[in-house]
């Protein structure tokens, strides 16, 4: 029996999140089982088709942000979220390691209510094992796709995310 593209398509599912930089996010979701596609981006703001030099000056409301496209047979969205946190600090409230400010935030953009009840769920998880988790829940809006030199930097450049680094913050 042979696979057509629209049976695969159908067990595809999209998760958005920024965490920081979006560059340390990708370098981890793209490794991540399960995972098909990931795409750097900006989304939360109020310009059509910024750049990143219009996100840099802080007057779009864009956050960076990775859109993850993964295959449900395989993941799901609650080990998708988990990675999540497990590879940024949910608890920083005004960006991430150095990168600061609000296109840096620690943000998950649900798609569906499932999600952001498994967002929730997470949450109060951390939350019971002490930390102060700031992350913020929004309804994804639109993603715009970042400039293509940003995708898969640290494949590209070499080297490790400066940023992000991966902690079980669950076990």
């Amino acid at each position: 029996m042979t696979t057509n593209a629209s049976d695969t398509n159908k067990h595809l599912e999209t998760a958005i999140f920024a965490g920081g930089c979006f560059w340390g996010v990708q370098y981890f979701f793209e490794k991540a089982k399960g995972v098909v596609d990931t795409k750097v981006g900006y989304i939360g703001g109020h310009v059509d088709h910024p750049t990143y030099e219009q996100v840099c000056s802080h007057t779009t409301g864009h956050y960076e942000a990775v859109k993850v496209t993964y295959d449900n047979r395989v993941t799901n969205y609650e080990a998708m979220a988990r990675l999540f946190f497990d590879i940024h600090d949910p608890t920083q409230t005004n960006g991430q390691g150095p990168d600061l400010g609000q296109q840096y935030m620690s943000v998950i953009f649900y798609e569906n209510d499932a999600q952001k009840q498994t967002a929730e769920k997470l949450i109060k998880v951390l939350e019971a094992k002490g930390y102060k988790v700031v992350t913020q829940l929004k309804p994804a809006t639109t993603f715009w796709n970042a400039e293509e030199y940003h995708e898969h930097h640290y494949d590209r450049e070499g080297g490790t995310p400066y940023c992000h680094r991966y902690e079980n913050k669950f076990n």
